[in-house]
Formats: C-alpha cells, structure tokens, sequence
C-alpha cells in the first residue's frame, strides 16, 4: 500500500521565482531537506527524462537512513516542466528494504495569488512504511524553507 501527502504553502513571489528555485541544484540542496539533515545533489537534469539523485543525511547518528545508517538518497527523473507552472518528478529511495522502495511521484504546481503564489506539492505512491506524519512534516519544513530561500532573494533584488 502506499499514500498521497498533498500542502499547500503561500510563497510572497512571482512564480517565476518559485520555479527556478524547484529546478535549480543549489536551491534543490538549500530548501528540499529537512530540519536535521543535510543534503548533496549528486546529479541534477532539470529537463523532461532528465534524472537526477540526491541524498539526505542526518545530522544526529540517532536516526536510520533509508539507504545506510544515516541516509536516505533517491533517485528519479523530470515527468513534465512547465515553465514557470509545474514539475512532475518520479522517484524512488534507494533501499535494500523492500518496503520503503517503489515509484512516488511529486508534483509541484505553482498558482498565482494575490501577490504571490500558491506552491501546491502532492507526493503520491509513498511507501506505508514511512510514516505519513513525519513526511508530511519533512515537506511542511521544506516547503518552508522554499518560501524563505524564494522570498529574500525577492527582497533582496
């Protein structure tokens, strides 16, 4: 079985903004990790078919990795760019644990409102054991982040 996360995070920038920052490597290891991990984007082709591979790891040797003892690293590639409106990835962790692998799929679809943009992020195919609360936090921190990164680069010009 898996599970669909879907939030929904108001970003104060144009969606121009938000999209590079959803295909641009540095931005990748800057916002899409969680609070307590530290990321390397090793490889990243932000085009459809394009692939990329990045891992997480833990800052505290108190938590398990997905893929080692302290990281998780994924591996996927683009399903649809749309500039300046959405990108569809399909990924999957790279596990010896048969219950965390499989297909997931994000989809990030960028809407503008009022003098911003809704960042609507929907990861669908997410295995049963990883715990819906905590992915669903891990993207609440994320998508966080993403505003942050997004709106002081805004500001500051």
């Amino acid at each position: 079985m898996t599970y669909v996360t879907r939030l929904v995070q108001y970003i104060h920038a144009p969606r121009a903004e938000v999209y590079r920052a959803l295909v641009d490597p540095e931005a990748i290891a800057a916002w899409r990790v969680p609070d307590g991990m530290t990321s390397v984007v090793h490889t990243f082709d932000p085009r459809e078919g394009g692939s990329f591979r990045i891992s997480l790891t833990y800052d505290s040797p108190d938590n398990t990795g997905k893929t080692t003892a302290s990281t998780d690293t994924y591996q996927g590639h683009f399903v649809r760019l749309r500039s300046d409106e959405q990108v569809v990835e399909v990924m999957e962790f790279e596990s010896p644990d048969p219950s965390l692998r499989g297909e997931m799929t994000l989809s990030i679809t960028l809407t503008p409102k009022g003098e911003g943009t809704e960042v609507l992020a929907v990861h669908g195919g997410v295995p049963d054991a990883i715990q819906p609360e905590l992915n669903e936090l891990g993207w609440k921190i994320s998508l966080g982040k993403l505003a942050r990164l997004v709106e002081e680069g805004v500001e500051g010009g």
